[in-house]
């Protein structure tokens, strides 16, 4: 224990010289130097083309044609094959999968966070049952994507960018599925049982199947690149950010180095589990973060039934606002690239990154886990997105006046942030979303303080992996490699912690977004094994029935 938090205090110890050193404050001197790589990355991804009379960004065209071509090509799944995906993770059609029931324990060794003693036969490569796979790939999408996200969106957009966001999350539900499918289909089985699985898995076995082998390998490479910086971005420092936010204001702390010292602390804590390998903390945190989401959730529908008589009106603004935006909100398009990418961001459908968590689940039916896969984006944008939309409304709502507490689309010191019209103050991401449940349950923001803690933590976590499985397809499988990558990964807890939001969601928001274009052109090679894989699967099924 000792070595490992002597290397993590090793690691921070250039920081620490560097803000005593520092004219101006720490914080300010870390964006300073992070925001410009920050905002030109965002623009060489959100690169646009004109439509008309409408620059769109690329990579949300292809974002929504594919989840749209997929949603079309497979019959709408979001609903057609919704009470499979429930039937599945509730564990109805076990025995199809080789006797493999999701009660059953095995007395297994851990070995850095994965089961290499899972029994070898075709039902079981794999290292935790379709419950266990869903519940780790929210874990990594259900936190601070629809606290603050949700915020940053309606901030920007208005009320009608939740309509755009909830359709991206149904259509996205498609994208999922295709994704998840393939994520099994075309895993590794290591020799010790660990599975290897993801996009990088899929583009260069696919695409080699396919005779693409040439292009599969560069896809597969681009994507691991891409995903090591998401998980930087999007699974870390915005986490970090979001979670130094609540406490410094939850505190009081203003200005100095305040983002920088709570940035340290949270690498330490993360460290100590990602690198020290003490599981206990990983096992704590992984049974508390679904009952704070219990709590989060169940204090948003407590606000909805207290605004019972608004939801009319909320609802009216959410629809009226996605085709008639306010004024100043860049009209129609701007209020749907809102959406799309809060969702994208939120739900992560299309960038790929579930599909490593899914990969790991026990089935000899890859499309198991693909109907299963598809729960997710529901559970995470339809749902709770939604939820916290309706809270924001409704804390901006007071009699006839629709925008009392602030103006939407009105921006402040930066592009995720809204002027408060009381003083003049501005705020932003999960600031707001905190003041709003303030508004109907008074000091509910110290609970949501801690539950965007853990929120974060376990994000991070998990993130942590799906950056660390495309490390490790890059650079091999030694401890070395590990090492190295799980010090950078901390590196920018300190950063996002200390930069501010509207740096770090430019960075993460394209490093996230990024992802789409390696991932939707191996989905475009590889759909059709997926169909073939459905066909297998509900041949199973309806066999079971008889």
């Amino acid at each position: 224990m000792k070595k490992y938090l002597l290397s993590i205090f090793t690691l921070m110890l250039p920081f620490l010289t560097f803000a005593q050193e520092a004219e101006k404050g720490l914080d300010e001197k870390i964006n300073d130097a992070f925001m410009p790589v920050a905002t030109w990355w965002e623009g060489l991804v959100l690169s646009t083309v004109p439509i008309g009379e409408f620059n769109v960004p690329f990579v949300v065209i292809l974002l929504v044609a594919g989840a749209t071509f997929f949603t079309i090509y497979f019959k709408v799944p979001s609903i057609t094959k919704f009470p499979l995906a429930i039937n599945t993770v509730r564990g109805k059609y076990d025995e199809i999968e080789g006797g493999h029931h999701a009660e059953d324990k095995v007395a297994v060794n851990i070995v850095d966070g994965d089961l290499p003693d899972t029994i070898r036969d075709e039902s079981k490569e794999g290292e935790v049952s379709h419950f266990q796979a869903l519940a780790t790939a929210v874990s990594g999408t259900v936190g601070l994507g629809n606290i603050a996200g949700v915020a940053v969106a309606i901030a920007l957009g208005g009320p009608g960018a939740t309509f755009w966001m909830i359709v991206c999350g149904l259509i996205g539900m498609s994208t999922k599925f295709v994704e998840c499918t393939l994520g099994v289909k075309y895993r590794d089985v290591g020799e010790d049982g660990t599975v290897y699985g993801g996009p990088m898995y899929y583009m260069s076995k696919g695409l080699k199947e396919r005779g693409f082998s040439g292009i599969g390998k560069v896809l597969a490479v681009i994507f691991a690149i891409l995903c090591i910086g998401a998980s930087f971005g999007g699974g870390n420092a915005f986490q970090s950010n979001q979670a130094t936010v609540q406490i410094t204001s939850m505190l009081g702390l203003e200005g100095g180095s305040n983002g920088f010292i709570i940035g340290v602390i949270l690498a330490v804590l993360v460290g100590i589990v990602i690198i020290g390998g003490i599981k206990r903390i990983a096992s704590i945190t992984e049974k508390i973060v679904p009952f704070m989401a219990g709590i989060y959730v169940l204090a948003a529908l407590v606000i909805i039934f207290a605004n019972f008589s608004d939801i009319g009106t909320a609802f009216g603004l959410i629809f009226e606002g996605a085709f008639t935006p306010m004024a100043g909100l860049g009209g129609f398009v701007g209020v749907l690239i809102v959406g799309f990418q809060r969702a994208a961001f939120s739900n992560e459908a299309g960038a790929g990154s579930a599909a490593i968590a899914h990969s790991a689940v026990k089935t000899k039916y890859p499309a198991s886990e693909g109907v299963v896969a598809l729960l997710e984006p529901f559970i995470d944008t339809v749902v709770i997105c939604t939820m916290t939309a309706l809270v924001i409304i409704f804390f901006n709502i007071d009699g006839g006046n629709m925008q009392s507490v602030f103006q939407y689309g009105a921006a402040g010191e930066s592009a995720s942030s809204v002027l408060l019209n009381a003083d003049g103050s501005s705020i932003g991401g999960v600031d707001l979303t905190s003041m709003a449940f303030d508004s109907v349950i008074p000091g509910f923001s110290y609970v949501l303080t801690i539950a965007i803690i853990m929120f974060a933590f376990s994000t991070m976590i998990s993130w942590s992996y799906y950056g660390l499985q495309s490390w490790k397809y890059l650079f091999g499988k030694g401890k070395t490699a590990d090492t190295v990558y799980k010090v950078l990964f901390l590196v920018f807890i300190v950063i996002g912690a200390a930069a501010t939001l509207d740096a770090v969601i430019k960075f993460s928001d394209a490093m996230i977004l990024a992802l789409v274009f390696p991932n939707m052109i191996g989905l475009f090679f590889l759909f059709p094994k997926v169909r073939e894989e459905m066909a297998k699967y509900v041949s199973a099924v309806r066999g079971n029935k008889e």
